[in-house]
């Protein structure tokens, strides 16, 4: 037995923790008001059903609620607690929520021994019940939207709230925009500044606060000069994004008035201040945190189900992809260490043990806040197309391209409309603020299309030579691939091929080898999502009403095996999962099975190139005959609306550190290859994709990718995320096998990730050989 104790968090995670108990045969408990249910008992603690846990994955905030409990710090408090599980015969905890939640249940989790010891002698429970509940086990996920905990690169929560500063920023722009303002937007984070980071990134803001980073002494006037430097540029407006918690150096606080007050003496523009406050917190779901949820909540069960007596309370939480488990208190430590290096000035230490992906973060938006180019020139030009469908986030990857390579003194060149513009000579110089104001725009401002390079080689290496293109950024999706492919093998040929090139993938089928995620699927998942959403909620009033939607993606099944994972589907047709018709007539009888229960409505996706037979029109013909009587069938074409939109969050900070990486990779080649005079690059690793691998950012040569590539089918030959679809199954209670044999092992979050004292560091590896031992 375990229980589900949500303090903050996900609905996707109770409901997969839920699910997946139940899936192993454990009876499962839902704890309402968080750690107040669990002191307080009675109907507060109440077994959960499979039905229980149905049409939440699209509710925000948690539906068993969530309370701050002061009984529960008290030792009395805790021992109810504990005389509550043990009269259930709970052994088992997952709890949901920060730092101080997790905490909280690592000491009960510590002091367990001992409170059955003082129940068995005030006689509240027996010996052989303290017997059976010998042992508690723990295991937490990170809910919080600041994103303040360490050993994690996101916590449940944090990319729906960013949805919701991102919705408020791009409405806030076109008003600004109109009357030349300058807008300061206060953001949630009073510890953190996570959310106030990820969005002056994702919005290209002008200036950022946060609390682990004050700015210089002396900031007024350099904020000033360069938003008078942002104006003489013709940029319309402003946007200066502020932490709750940011400070000076001397301790004391920057507010959003404060800094209006600064702008509007100094400068005398029309200035507004935003605070958002509580409406980060609210809205429906993302994509992204419905999946992270779901992956968690399955996770954390095998954790509960794999723990021992001497197994330590851990945190499940994400790493790249990567799905991970680390001792909860070495996250809790580091998280303090924070609060700790801020305190004491350590502002370096503070942002290093954030982890790597704010540090990331942090260090690209620092490069792209230069606005002064360099006044030594590299006499460098590089050139950037866009290739195949266009798709959300290319821009912001082209915005960062561009202005990196200004900044590293390089001429930058903007290629329109493809392989076939580079050909024609479709190009012109593009300048720091050419690209102003891209982050938010969908589609590609440059213009692409599906064409290859092979019929243009000639006149592409002439281009080359004409405009003296010393390196090439192409950003697409399986045609970028491709056309990276062969001018890497026309270099035979054509020596002004001979140049660095770099791909980065870019479409919402996310099919390009070597990258896991790819710019712009983000997007279209969020769109596909919200769309299934409102096709559910369309069912809720007809009952027994099943939808089948077509989704894109070619022969890449990645948008329909995510978004029945982050929708709740009850199956998702592929191409690299082949079915045939038994597996049809099992989904349908599994379908009548669920109009008997509480639930009588579903939901079926189907990728467009899954099966040439079994069409989107044969499928909905078989369900509406074998469903008759029972259920009736509604069909949903979604077609390019899916590439459309503007970017979310996502996309707009993966694009925008997808095209600085890629362009200071380019500046490091160019330097190796630059010989007597000139540049030569006919190497393998002078041509490659820059993707997401794992837990990583890495540049894989093109050559290389060949033998993982599936040509016919536009495909990769592997796929990470098709280890997910047992668990949408399991989710849509399929009674299939889970393969637990890639599950997380427990790793140590410190010993990975943070730079400390050299005493301190050779004290902790003391520690963690005595641990191994």
């Amino acid at each position: 037995m375990f229980v589900c104790l949500c303090l903050s968090g996900m609905n996707a995670a109770v409901r997969a923790t839920v699910r997946v108990g139940l899936y192993t045969g454990a009876k499962v408990y839902f704890v309402h008001e968080g750690y107040q249910g669990l002191v307080d008992g009675g109907d507060n603690i109440k077994l959960a059903t499979w039905e229980s846990v149905s049409m939440m994955l699209q509710l925000g905030g948690t539906v068993i609620g969530s309370a701050r409990c002061m009984d529960f710090r008290a030792r009395e408090g805790r021992m109810k607690a504990a005389l509550n599980l043990v009269k259930l015969g709970i052994t088992n905890l997952c709890v949901i929520g920060g730092d101080g939640s997790l905490t909280g249940a690592n000491q009960f989790r510590t002091e367990w021994s001992t409170l059955l010891v003082d129940l068995v002698k005030a006689g509240k429970i027996s010996d052989d019940e303290a017997k059976t509940s010998s042992h508690l086990n723990i295991v937490g996920m990170v809910g919080s939207i600041d994103n303040d905990f360490c050993g994690t690169d996101m916590t449940i929560g944090t990319d729906s709230a960013l949805h919701r500063i991102i919705e408020v920023v791009d409405a806030i722009t076109t008003t600004a925009q109109s009357h030349q303002r300058t807008f300061i937007l206060e953001v949630m984070g009073r510890h953190c500044g996570y959310l106030a980071l990820v969005t002056a990134l994702a919005c290209g803001a002008d200036w950022v606060f946060i609390p682990e980073m004050p700015p210089d002494e002396g900031w007024e006037g350099h904020l000033c000069r360069r938003l008078s430097d942002q104006r003489a540029r013709g940029c319309r407006l402003n946007v200066i994004i502020v932490a709750e918690g940011a400070m000076g150096r001397d301790g004391k606080p920057i507010g959003s008035e404060d800094i209006k007050k600064l702008v509007e003496k100094n400068l005398g523009f029309d200035t507004r201040t935003t605070v958002l406050g509580h409406v980060q917190r609210g809205g429906t779901p993302s994509a992204f945190d419905r999946i992270l949820g779901s992956r968690m909540g399955v996770e954390a069960v095998m954790a509960l189900l794999e723990a021992t007596p001497e197994t330590p309370a851990c945190v499940v939480s994400l790493s790249g992809n990567q799905a991970v488990r680390l001792p909860l208190m070495e996250c809790v430590q580091v998280t303090k260490d924070v609060t700790t290096a801020m305190a004491e000035n350590r502002w370096e230490d503070a942002i290093k043990l954030r982890g790597k992906s704010f540090e990331n973060n942090w260090n690209t938006y620092k490069m792209l806040a230069h606005i002064n180019p360099p006044d030594t020139k590299s006499n460098i030009n590089v050139a950037i197309v866009n290739v195949g469908a266009p798709c959300a986030g290319m821009n912001a990857a082209v915005r960062s391209a561009v202005r990196i390579g200004i900044i590293q003194g390089h001429n930058m060149l903007a290629v329109h409309d493809g392989f076939e513009g580079l050909a024609h000579g479709n190009i012109e110089p593009i300048t720091w603020t050419g690209v102003s104001g891209w982050t938010g725009k969908g589609g590609s401002e440059l213009g692409t299309k599906r064409v290859l390079p092979s019929k243009y080689i000639e006149e592409i290496s002439l281009t080359i030579a004409k405009f003296n293109i010393h390196s090439l950024v192409i950003i697409g999706g399986f045609e970028a691939f491709m056309g990276g492919l062969e001018l890497v093998t026309a270099r035979e040929k054509y020596e002004e091929l001979c140049i660095p090139m770099v791909v980065i993938p870019a479409t919402v089928s996310n099919n390009v080898p070597g990258s896991d995620f790819s710019i712009g699927a983000d997007t279209a998942l969020n769109t596909i999502t919200s769309t299934c959403d409102r096709i559910k909620q369309s069912a809720a009033g007809t009952k027994r009403r099943v939808f089948i939607v077509e989704t894109m993606g070619g022969y890449c099944g990645y948008l329909a095996t995510m978004a029945g994972l982050a929708a709740g589907a009850d199956a998702a047709y592929i191409y690299e999962d082949k079915f045939g018709i038994r597996d049809l007539e099992m989904n349908v009888e599994h379908l009548v099975q669920k109009m008997k229960t509480d639930v009588k409505r579903g939901l079926i996706l189907r990728n467009e190139n899954c099966n040439a037979n079994y069409t989107t029109d044969f499928i909905f013909a078989l369900y509406s005959e074998e469903g008759k009587g029972v259920f009736d069938c509604r069909k949903n074409i979604l077609g390019h609306m899916q590439q459309g939109g503007t970017p979310t969050p996502f996309d707009r900070n993966f694009g925008t550190k997808m095209g600085s990486k890629a362009v200071l990779w380019l500046t490091e080649k160019l330097k190796e290859v630059y010989r007597h005079g000139r540049i030569f690059a006919n190497t393998p690793d002078s041509a490659c994709v820059l993707g997401m691998r794992k837990r990583a950012l890495t540049f894989q040569p093109l050559a290389e990718l060949n033998e993982q590539t599936d040509f016919e089918h536009r495909i990769p030959k592997t796929s990470w995320w098709l280890k997910l679809r047992p668990i949408m199954k399991i989710l849509a209670k399929y009674n299939i096998s889970l393969d637990t044999s890639e599950h997380a092992h427990m790793e140590h979050v410190i010993k990975k990730r943070v730079s400390m004292p050299a005493p301190l560091m050779k004290k902790h590896k003391e520690e963690v050989e005595e641990e191994e031992e």
